[in-house]
């Protein structure tokens, strides 16, 4: 892009959640059974990791650790049925101890079952980690999640400094057939024919929209930790970190702004590796995320060729100026709007067309946008996974908040 920007500076920034380990230390899981929730009254039995012996989670908790850590992750089999084990992609020299040999690797037998799996985190990037033992039934049960490499420059990506951001988000997608899961909840296994899979529920970091935009651990979703409500000051660096947890392809769309893909399976896109940097970074505005992979990817936003100046400047107010597109300085919205009784507001309108602007709202609209954001939604390119067992909204969506400069995102996360 063009745009000239002046960074603002961060008052805190926003990390993902998840587990850190640190070198030489361990984390312990136990793959155990739940129930998720849905936005439309759903509810779903799930398998999924959990730490120690407490409560499972879908995803699993994501695993991040410094470059050149050497971690050891305790698996405990808690279902009483089926064996369980875990494999890490993009990780070598994984020392598995304990249990008994599966087809990829150790497994932890039923009821209680042990495993130990020893390795250096390496190379820098976005993984993910899953069953290794019949992985059509149990990564689609939701035994998988994310794992984040750090390099030693941590608001780098990777080792460059072409990589470096301000705040991060993960959108780790993944979708579900309830079909296969009513089975195994009633004990019956050879009736979930993985070849017969449908799914009807989609998800980003295990919920469907729009729980995905409420906030991180929320008391009634137990099971479900992580949210997904990116948001962002115009001028900063978003790194993306997508990952395909399920078994179908997902297109997942930002609409009208470009971000650039710097990495695929945590490998930077260089022409030289470990010399040139990201030099050969994909742009688009729609990714495909396809199962098993993962890709990084980094985005800003300053309303560059917006055809209008959403901050709202006039000749002698200049202060946001380093934020925006210069060439749409003062140039209008390009609508006149009719009378404000003439309008169907939706409930994130915050009154002005304008970036940090509030202003009037019918008498009975309390409106849910009172920072005066600009919204919009990012989504699967999919339609019909935007949908919660067919009712639409839902599915795999949130949106994207462009929050007024010097905005604290994190207090508007309650985090």
């Amino acid at each position: 892009m063009a745009a000239i920007i002046n960074r603002p500076a961060k008052a805190e920034r926003h990390w993902i959640d998840g587990v850190t380990i640190a070198s030489g230390g361990s984390v312990n899981l136990s793959a155990g059974a739940g129930y998720i929730k849905t936005p439309e009254g759903g509810s779903i039995y799930m398998w999924g990791f959990g730490l120690d012996t407490g409560v499972m989670q879908y995803p699993g908790p994501t695993l991040i650790m410094n470059q050149g850590a050497t971690v050891t992750v305790n698996l405990r089999n808690q279902l009483p049925n089926d064996r369980v084990s875990i494999v890490f992609p993009g990780q070598s020299n994984i020392i598995a101890a304990g249990g008994v040999a599966g087809l990829l690797t150790q497994e932890a037998e039923t009821n209680g079952g042990t495993v130990a799996y020893t390795f250096t985190a390496n190379r820098p990037g976005t993984y993910m980690y899953h069953s290794g033992t019949r992985q059509d039934l149990q990564v689609e049960m939701g035994l998988f999640g994310a794992l984040v490499v750090r390099p030693s420059v941590t608001t780098q990506a990777y080792d460059n400094t072409n990589t470096v951001f301000d705040t991060e988000y993960l959108f780790l997608l993944s979708e579900v057939d309830p079909a296969v899961h009513e089975n195994m909840e009633k004990g019956h296994p050879a009736r979930s024919d993985m070849t017969t899979f449908w799914p009807v529920y989609w998800f980003i970091n295990g919920r469907c929209g729009t729980d995905t935009m409420l906030a991180a651990n929320v008391s009634w979703l137990p099971h479900q930790p992580y949210d997904c409500s990116p948001m962002m000051t115009p001028g900063e660096k978003l790194l993306l970190r997508f990952v395909g947890g399920g078994r179908d392809m997902h297109p997942f769309h930002t609409h009208g702004n470009n971000f650039n893909i710097i990495a695929r399976d945590g490998r930077l896109l260089e022409s030289q590796p470990g010399v040139s940097g990201p030099d050969i970074t994909e742009s688009d505005f729609t990714i495909a995320v396809a199962p098993g992979q993962t890709a990084d990817a980094t985005f800003e936003w300053t309303g560059y060729k917006l055809g209008w100046d959403i901050y709202g400047h006039t000749s002698t107010n200049d202060a946001l100026m380093p934020h925006e597109y210069a060439p749409d300085h003062g140039k209008p919205f390009p609508v006149t709007l009719p009378n404000m009784m003439d309008l169907t507001f939706g409930a994130h309108y915050g009154g002005s067309q304008f970036l940090g602007t509030s202003g009037m709202l019918p008498p009975s609209h309390a409106g849910l946008n009172p920072y005066g954001a600009f919204m919009y939604m990012w989504h699967s390119h999919a339609e019909k996974e935007l949908c919660n067992n067919n009712v639409f909204p839902g599915g795999m969506l949130t949106m994207m908040m462009i929050m007024p400069p010097s905005t604290n995102m994190p207090m508007m996360k309650g985090q």
